[in-house]
């Protein structure tokens, strides 16, 4: 077992920083004296206590890769070399790393309120958030509903959805609709109408009564795709089967990302949206679009709604929310909707959901800020700006080694490798960590590279995300 993260000179328990101020605050964190429980006690500096999410824990903690630091466009890894983000964190860190802006909301807002409870009583940083939200969402969605994260967005959306349709006196529809392949947090909600199967086979059932559309990945006739693909609109029409299957009096809500990120940048086809909305409104059935990863510029707009010209009754947010800084989600709703489940409630709460951090000071502080600077900097038109050069970037890969499709919108690239034979996903977590090595950072999902870098970027970056990657592949087997 390591007892020397990245960042910790050898040696034992009275250790010496190194690596800087980040190096010095790491050592503070964890050189403190503990006492001893048991022979068996985690040491302070030990790798073992933090059970990591979607990690191979027992690898990461024989290879540690450690970042210490962040601004602008960069990390720095604990050994010490500049990473540049191509992936804006986790598809979240839409405005760069270090903002000062948000870093002077949230540090005020910590010595001025710390907490306040949203049961009941409430706080003006919370409104004050919602109402700036609001005006960023497509018309008519302007009742914003707090959570922590993208995945208690998706569980809150579809509590929603089915409030609603007991509300206006149509309970039997209870039936939640998704899409192969989507991915929706990790909430039982969302992994029951996520269709990502390696995120729903150690749990069981899930939720009964969901059903999944097809998703819409088709390289056979859409490989090489710049923006939305031509083939493929009449996928949408498998909700009409479900329908025939169900019932439309069964069914509540449909929920889909408009571009499935975490699944490997599956991009919508030329008319796929406008006939799912259709088809949502002929028998009369909730849309959710998840914008958890296309909200707050990452395709060109506000949301991926207003970019792709289809409005749905609810959208979930979160991510690019706060730029990370704070963790935050949101649920848009369509004022129709919330006005039902109001109305229709006996005096007291009208809908018993909520979480303890809803409309947190300091995130609503850090959404506030992260706001007007995406306003200031007009940065949601910078994916619309760069989206061309991006683009050629991205297709230049096209005949690289290993590489069988390129696809992109705005500023998110898909660059799909063929799998390692009897090994998938291996050869694209080898290219992660090389490139991890070699001062990126990528994001991989099977075997597919996924690049979403901050919306700050410039082109002699984008210029370096595109090399890089380019020099490893031909190094990987």
């Amino acid at each position: 077992m390591r007892k020397h993260p990245i960042g910790f000179s050898d040696g034992s328990r009275a250790l010496e920083p190194v690596g800087g101020a980040a190096g010095r605050a790491i050592w503070f964190a964890h050189a403190v004296e503990r006492p001893r429980r048991s022979l068996a006690v985690t040491e302070p500096n030990d790798l073992s206590a933090f059970w990591m999410p979607f990690t191979d824990n027992r690898f990461f903690k024989e290879h540690p890769r450690m970042f210490v630091a962040a601004k602008g466009m960069h990390y720095t890894a604990a050994a010490g070399h500049q990473v540049l983000d191509g992936t804006g964190g986790l598809w979240c860190v839409n405005a760069g790393h270090g903002r000062e802006a948000i870093v002077e909301a949230i540090r005020h807002t910590a010595g001025q309120l710390d907490f306040a409870p949203t049961f009941q009583l409430g706080h003006p940083l919370a409104f004050e958030a919602a109402s700036r939200l609001s005006l960023l969402m497509p018309e008519g969605l302007d009742r914003i509903f707090f959570t922590n994260s993208g995945s208690e967005s998706v569980d809150s959306a579809l509590k929603i959805a089915l409030a609603y349709q007991k509300a206006r006196g149509q309970g039997t529809r209870t039936r939640l609709i998704g899409r192969e392949r989507g991915y929706h947090g990790t909430g039982f909600g969302g992994i029951s109408v996520g269709g990502i199967v390696g995120n729903r086979r150690q749990f069981g059932t899930l939720l009964t009564g969901v059903d999944h559309l097809r998703h819409t990945h088709d390289p056979a006739r859409n490989a090489w795709s710049r923006g939305q693909p031509l083939h493929g609109a009449e996928l949408a029409d498998d909700l009409e089967r479900l329908v025939a299957l169900h019932g439309a009096e069964t069914i509540a809500a449909v929920i889909v990302e408009p571009v499935a990120g975490s699944t490997g940048v599956l991009i919508p086809p030329v008319g796929y949206l406008e006939r799912l909305r259709a088809i949502c409104d002929r028998h009369d059935i909730l849309l959710i679009f998840d914008e958890v990863i296309t909200g707050f510029g990452r395709i060109g707009c506000a949301t991926g709604a207003e970019r792709l010209g289809v409005t749905p009754d609810i959208i979930t947010l979160a991510k690019g929310l706060t730029n990370a800084a704070v963790p935050m989600g949101a649920v848009a709703v369509r004022r129709e909707v919330h006005d039902t489940i109001l109305q229709s409630a006996a005096p007291g709460i009208e809908l018993f959901h909520g979480y303890t951090y809803s409309g947190h000071p300091l995130a609503a502080a850090a959404a506030i800020a992260t706001l007007g600077i995406y306003q200031s900097e007009g940065l949601f038109a910078r994916a619309i700006e760069l989206e061309e050069y991006w683009a050629d970037a991205i297709h230049s890969l096209r005949g690289a080694r290993h590489v069988i499709d390129c696809r992109n919108i705005g500023l998110i690239g898909g660059i799909e490798l063929e799998p390692r034979p009897g090994a998938p996903t291996k050869r694209a977590m080898e290219v992660f960590h090389r490139a991890f090595d070699a001062g990126l950072l990528i994001r991989v999902t099977g075997d597919i590279i996924a690049l979403s870098p901050p919306l700050i970027i410039e082109k002699p970056q984008i210029d370096e995300i595109v090399a890089k990657i380019a020099a490893i592949l031909p190094t990987v087997d």
